[in-house]
This record gives C-alpha cells, sequence and structure tokens, in this order.
C-alpha cells in the first residue's frame, strides 16, 4: 500500500498514517464564509491530532439548472483560495473541470480534484496529473458512480503514464447510481481500491445525494439525507478509508449548492472524534 506525502505540509495518507480530513465548503460564497469554516475546522482537527486539508469549489460545472449557483469562477475563485491558504497556512483542496484549468489551479491546490462525473476524460486526467505533479501536488480522483471498484485501475495507470511513472493519485468513494434518484455506497469497494496500491477516502456528503431530487425545487436541484453523512463516514472509516471528505455550512438550509446534503459546522467535532477513535480501532498495530 502505497503512502503518499505532501512534504512542505508534513501531511500524508495510506497505510499505517493519520486519518486525513478534507472537509470546508462545497463552493465559495465569499471569502469571510470560507476563512470562517477554515479557522473552525483547522482548530477541530488540531485539538484532535488530525491533517487537515481546506476544501471548496470555485466552480459547480454540473449544477443541476443553469440557474443554480456555480460560484466566483476560476480567477476570483483561486484568489480566494490562496487567501485562505496564506492566512490559514493550510493545504487546499479544490475541483477542475476542463483541461485549460490545470496550470491555473495546480499551484494553488496541494489536491487537485477530479470530479465523479469526469474521472474517465483522458485530457483532463493527463493535464491535470502533468499540472500537479510539476507543483508538487497530489490527485484526488472521485470514482464515477457508473464505476466498479475495480475499474478505477485504469485512472490510476492512466495518471501514473501520464505523470511519468509518479505516485500520485488518490482515489475517492463517493457511491453508486442505484436505480433512479439515489446512491449507494459498497463499504467493500474501499477495500477494493486500496488492493490497487493507492490510498482511499471517502466522500460521506456527496454519498447521501437524492440526484435530481429535491422536493424544494421540483427536480431542479439535487436532494440529499443529510441525516446519513455521519453514518457513511464511519462505516467507510471502519472499512478501511485514509481520509473523509465532508462539507459544512453555519446554516446548511441557506448554503448555496448541496444544503441537504451539507452538515452544521458545530457538529464537526463530534464526527471528526468518532471518525478518529474508529480509525485508531481498525488500523493495523
Amino acid at each position: 500500500m502505497a503512502v503518499l506525502k505532501l512534504d512542505r505540509w508534513n501531511l500524508a495518507i495510506g497505510e499505517g498514517q493519520p486519518l486525513v480530513v478534507i472537509a470546508g465548503l462545497n463552493v465559495l460564497e465569499n471569502l469571510d464564509l470560507a476563512l470562517r469554516v477554515g479557522r473552525h475546522l483547522q482548530a477541530v482537527t488540531a485539538e484532535l491530532g488530525l491533517p487537515y486539508v481546506f476544501k471548496a469549489s470555485y466552480d459547480k460545472a454540473n449544477r443541476s439548472s443553469i440557474k443554480s449557483y456555480r460560484g466566483p469562477g476560476l480567477e476570483e475563485g483561486l484568489k480566494m483560495l490562496a487567501e485562505v491558504k496564506r492566512q490559514l497556512n493550510v493545504p487546499i483542496a479544490t475541483d477542475i473541470h476542463t483541461p485549460e484549468e490545470a496550470e491555473a489551479v495546480a499551484p494553488v491546490a496541494d489536491l487537485v480534484q477530479i470530479p465523479a462525473f469526469l474521472c474517465r476524460q483522458t485530457d483532463l486526467v493527463v493535464a491535470a496529473a502533468r499540472a500537479t505533479r510539476a507543483a508538487g501536488g497530489l490527485l484526488h480522483v472521485k470514482k464515477g458512480q457508473f464505476l466498479a471498484p475495480w475499474d478505477a485501475k485504469n485512472i490510476v495507470s492512466k495518471i501514473k503514464e501520464a505523470a511519468e511513472g509518479a505516485d500520485m493519485t488518490i482515489l475517492c468513494e463517493r457511491g453508486n447510481s442505484f436505480g433512479y434518484n439515489n446512491l449507494i455506497v459498497d463499504m467493500l469497494g474501499i477495500g477494493e481500491m486500496k488492493k490497487l496500491g493507492v490510498p482511499v477516502t471517502i466522500d460521506a456528503t456527496h454519498a447521501v445525494q437524492l440526484p435530481g431530487a429535491d422536493p424544494r425545487t421540483g427536480g431542479a436541484s439535487t436532494g440529499g439525507r443529510r441525516e446519513g453523512v455521519a453514518v457513511i463516514a464511519k462505516a467507510a472509516v471502519a472499512s478501511g478509508a485514509d481520509g473523509v471528505f465532508l462539507e459544512f455550512h453555519p446554516d446548511p438550509d441557506k448554503a448555496l449548492c448541496d444544503g441537504p446534503s451539507c452538515l452544521p459546522l458545530d457538529g464537526a467535532r463530534d464526527l471528526l472524534a468518532a471518525c478518529k477513535a474508529i480509525h485508531e480501532a481498525v488500523r493495523p498495530a
């Protein structure tokens, strides 16, 4: 099992390492909110002794409706993320959607994230791998809702070839499509992906989505089961996940994207403390 490192942050993820927390906002709304959420999560993870990466998207390109809020965009969003990085002194994770974004994003984001719907887009994956390797970061790739866990081997090999043999891939489980308007997480898939020799995280936030099934908008946005986030996060850690990906908001019902799947910020400590305890209990001695 590979252990991947961000040496500049003294952060490692993989077998025998502490549980990594990738957490923040679904999408950037404004700098003040990003700093508020980041500071709170930074304090909680520091208290618990867990490595922390701040996450927020500058653009949500796969919104259900053309009228949905997408974020501040590439230029303004990267400025916000760079400022969060400067003020809080934490690594950054954010997702990209086109190959052209890679060169701009990689110097800011220590974890460059490939969205699940785009994990098989060769041009995007190759551009992200090359730019991220040059910047000294890692790739966090969400397994598509349409892929079996073992089929992620093609993502790993594609990145390794583009990165000239470098190990730099973290795979992320976020559920599989299960009929209409629903996702299901097969916890055995975490172990299957770890057999590929890469660290694996759980995106417990997006795993509780009900795609295209938000009753508030008549299906013009994605619904969710907020109460299931903690269940999936803890079950995944018990199943061997090396990190947790979570999204928070001070008032989730007012979040501008994916509110039904978002957790209240004041609940972060209890959930992360439980995840840490589970991780330590199942981690090989």
